[in-house]
This record gives structure tokens, sequence and C-alpha cells, in this order.
């Protein structure tokens, strides 16, 4: 079900107004849970494609069901192992080839994020921070949530039981003004923006991919701007695709967790993971990163050890992130690439520390050529990660870094890293100095609101329109 379909859009219309005929809380969740299951149904041909969805979820909440009864540390690696195993079969990894698979296409839509929710509660259960037993019909509306199905945000079942079709869902017209407000939002980010990027990403990415008689500089412009292109398709598609469901949410009173905090602005590759896809980053943080170091410092109790064995955490944990993103050998590449940033910034913010001490150092981060030359290495070294997630293939990625070479993987880096940095730097100048009000601070008045948001709808129609083709979700390939 396209996100810009006249046939999603009637089908929001009728869930939210079903959702307020009552207020009745056994109702609410009716109609919650009839939405999913109709949601998952818009994906299928056949009705034996979503069988072995059922099966992962039956596993899933039997394992979860298996910890209520014994809250073991071997109950809870034998419930992951099974669940991991059964993930990486359906999923068809190409590591695992060996394994075979099932004789027919099914869904495999929403599986990584199915996985999350379950690990969530089978650990959450384990260690006692979920005590509330979850009932089938609660575990499916948590773990099939419509509005999080495809790609998130990663929320956790207490929060998510908070809300969970209760009846105080206060929606005044600021409520269901500012709901409109952040779908359009959405979907300007979403058809326009990322739409627009993506289109241009199409027209210049094949002299990259296939042979081409392209000089040195020019070979090293077109792949920074391909990198570049591909990024703000890939931010813009995703934290619009955020804002949709977040404002949907709301009209459903469902207060979802927020995905992006301006990442772009983020002085180091620590910080910016903080920013990109915070509830992904969140979830690795607490139920892999900081238990596997925890782990390791018990197993190498030296505090001159403790940033190795950190950087060592990184490693694995962003290399586990780069295989869940996708099931080829370049995903792993890109995890190793994301952990090599992190553990890189780690060492840089040890070795200054220990260089000029914390005073002189925090004074140095402060300053403004540190600054913006920080946020210009920072998103140069993401955007050319990120060619492992637009050309997935090893042989594909292999030859295009061949081509470049080392020199030219560093002449793009250069290009991008002087380019945002000074953009951003006149940028912030602009907004600072200058004093130039935001577009919140001048659409005060109920008509002037109006036409911002009229004005967001028309222009939504006429991208859509121009450009012949309905952009779709980059991160339900993931």
């Amino acid at each position: 079900m396209s996100l810009t379909s006249p046939l999603f859009f009637a089908f929001l219309a009728a869930v939210v107004t079903a959702f307020h005929i009552s207020e009745s809380v056994i109702y609410r969740r009716f109609v919650l849970g009839a939405a999913n299951a109709i949601f998952i149904a818009s994906y299928l041909n056949d009705v034996t494609q979503v069988l072995p969805l059922l099966a992962f979820l039956a596993l899933g909440y039997l394992c979860v069901s298996a910890l209520y009864l014994r809250q073991s540390a071997l109950a809870l690696a034998l419930g992951v192992v099974a669940i991991l195993c059964c993930y990486v079969f359906l999923k068809r990894f190409s590591f695992f080839e060996g394994l075979g698979q099932l004789p027919f296409p099914y869904l495999t839509i929403g599986l990584s994020y199915i996985l999350f929710r379950i690990l969530h509660i089978m650990v959450d259960v384990r260690s006692g921070d979920l005590t509330e037993r979850i009932g089938p019909l609660a575990f499916f509306r948590f773990t099939c949530n419509f509005l999080c199905f495809v790609s998130g945000p990663i929320q956790r079942y207490q929060d998510f039981s908070a809300m969970d079709g209760k009846a105080a869902v206060q929606l005044d017209a600021a409520a269901v003004y500012a709901a409109f407000s952040r779908i359009a939002t959405g979907y300007v980010k979403f058809v326009i923006i990322a739409a627009t990027a993506n289109y241009a990403f199409t027209f210049l990415s094949p002299q990259l991919l296939q042979p081409a008689g392209l000089s040195f500089l020019k070979l090293c412009a077109v792949y920074a701007t391909v990198a570049s292109l591909y990024t703000v398709y890939l931010y813009f598609n995703f934290s619009g695709y955020m804002d949709i469901v977040i404002g949907i949410g709301t009209l459903l009173g469902q207060t979802l967790p927020e995905n992006f905090d301006k990442p772009f602005s983020a002085r180091s590759f620590l910080e910016f993971w903080q920013r990109w896809h915070m509830t992904l980053s969140q979830w690795f943080k607490f139920y892999l990163f900081n238990p596997l170091l925890m782990f390791l410092m018990t197993w190498l109790p030296s505090p001159a050890l403790t940033s190795y064995l950190g950087v060592l955490a990184f490693f694995i944990t962003f290399g586990v992130m780069g295989v869940w993103h996708g099931t080829t050998a370049v995903f792993v590449i890109y995890g190793l690439l994301m952990g090599a940033g992190a553990s890189i910034n780690k060492l840089w913010q040890v070795a200054c520390t220990e260089r000029f001490g914390k005073k002189r150092y925090r004074a140095l981060t402060e300053s403004t050529a540190y600054i913006y030359s920080a946020r210009g290495l920072t998103v140069a070294y993401f955007v050319l990660a990120l060619t492992c997630l637009w050309v997935p293939e090893l042989p594909q990625f292999t030859a295009l870094v061949a081509r470049l070479g080392f020199a030219g993987v560093v002449g793009a880096f250069a290009v991008v890293a002087v380019v945002f940095g000074i953009a951003a730097l006149i940028l912030d100048f602009v907004q600072t100095r200058l004093r130039i009000p935001t577009l919140a601070a001048i659409q005060g008045g109920e008509i002037t609101r109006n036409l911002n948001l009229a004005g967001k709808m028309m222009a939504i129609v006429a991208v859509a329109t121009l450009l012949h083709k309905a952009p779709d979700f980059v991160y339900k390939a993931f």
C-alpha cells in the first residue's frame, strides 16, 4: 500500500473515523488490530505469502511466554537463538544459501523491525523490566502496528501499552492542525525533496556504475554529487515517512518516538548516530553495545583497556547493524565502515583529551574552525559510506572502488567535506546573525497557517503529477 496512493488515504480516513466512533478501549483495540491485518493484507497476492510471518510471530510469542514461566538466562539464550535462526532463514541471507529456502514467495517487509520488538520484549521480561503479561492480541497489535510496520520507529512495549487504544485521546483544533501539518511536512519531504533528489540521482549514477570516459576530476565530482544526492534522498525519504506516521499516530492517540534530531548539525560521528535513526541507535546501544562492553570489561578488567574495548564493541555493534540492513556482503562492509567511523571518533576524543586536557580540548571543540571542519568531515564520511546502500552487490561495489582508486575516494571525500562545511557555516550565519525569522515564527495566525498547509498540499500534488511516479519508501528494502 503506497503512501501516496488513494487507497492508502481511504484506508487512513476509515481507520481514524472508526477509531473515534467509540471511546471503548476494547473497541479501539479491535480497530487497531483490524487496521494492522488489513495493512499487511494489502501487500499479499496470496494467503500463503503471510504464513511465514505468522509462524515467526507465533515463535516469538512462544518464546516470550516461556520466559514468563522461567526467567532464566538459558531460556533467554535459547529463545534468542531460535528467533535469530528463523529470521536469517526467512530473510534469505546470501551467507547462508546452503540452508535452502521456502518453495514459494512470501512477505518479508516489516520482518526486521518485528525482530527488534520481539527481542526487546524477551530481554525485558528476563530482566524484570517488563512484568505485564502480554496477551496474543496485544502482542500482534504491538509487533505489527501498521504505523511502524514497514520501518519503525522502534518503540518499547511499555510505552505502547500505555497508549494502546486508551480512551483519553484529546483531539482539539490545535492538536488536529499540528497532526495534519506534520503529515503535510512529511509528504513535502517524501514527494518533493526526496523524489527530486532521487530523480537526479537516477540520472547521474549510471555514469559511475557503467564504463565511461570520465576524467579524474570529473569522476571525483560526479561521485561526490551522486553520493550526496542519495544521502539527501535517503534522509528526506526516511524522515518524511517518520513525520507522516507520527502525525497519523497523533490522530490515533499514539505518541511515537522521534527518529531524527537534525543529524547534519552533528559535530562528530558519534553525535551523528545519536541524531540519525535514533530509535535504532538506542536499541543497539541498550540491547547490544552496553551488554557487550560490560562483558568485555568483566572479561578484561583493566582501566587502560576500556577505550579499546569500546572500539571493539563499536565494530561488533555496527557490524551486526550492517548485516541487519541487508543480506549481501556489501552491507557487512557498510557496518564495518560505520564501526570504523565511530571507533576513530572515540580514539580521537581520547587522544585529544590526553594531549590537551579536558578544558583545552573542550575549548578547541567550541572554536568555529573546529566545529565546521568536524561537521564537514562527519557528513562526508557518512555520505561516502552510504555507497554500500545504493551499490548493494559486491562485484559492482568493488568495480566502482577500483575505478575511483584511493585518490578518487579521497578527492570525493574532500569535496563533500569542504562544500558541506562551508554551506553549514553560511546557513548558520544567515539564521543566527541576520536573524531571519523562521516559517514557524511567521505563521502564527489561523489564516496564515491554513494557507501554509494548503500551499504544501498543492505543491505535493503538482510535483507528484510532474514526476509521473509515486515515490517508494526506501527503507522497506532493508
